[in-house]
């Protein structure tokens, strides 16, 4: 990732206007902001929420709060919690997100 043209400003998550995407099952806030290329999101997932697709999308993904699932589509299981990451790049290993609890995460992609 090359930053360039980002002036310094600050973002209060609070007040944006969350946009709800539905899951197979529960569903994800998306508060998100565009910074050229770079879009930059703070997630919250309902208890109980499975992703309806495998994404290809590369991410960095941090757990603020919950547990995260993360399933790729080789069959690998990874569990997120508080204070945990993942990193992967665009194309590289289909995944798909799920939690029983919920979640809330800070995503870089």
């Amino acid at each position: 990732m090359h930053i360039t043209d980002l002036p310094f400003n600050t973002t209060d998550w609070a007040t944006l206007t969350p946009i709800e995407h539905p899951g197979i099952t529960g569903k994800a806030l998306w508060r998100t902001q565009h910074f050229g290329e770079i879009r930059v999101r703070m997630v919250e997932y309902t208890a109980g929420y499975l992703a309806d697709h495998w994404c290809q999308k590369g991410h960095i993904l941090y757990c603020l709060a919950g547990e995260l699932q993360t399933e790729l589509e080789d069959g690998r299981l990874f569990t997120l919690q508080p204070g945990m990451s993942y990193q992967v790049a665009d194309n590289a290993e289909p995944h798909r997100s799920s939690t029983a609890i919920g979640a809330i995460l800070f995503i870089v992609d």
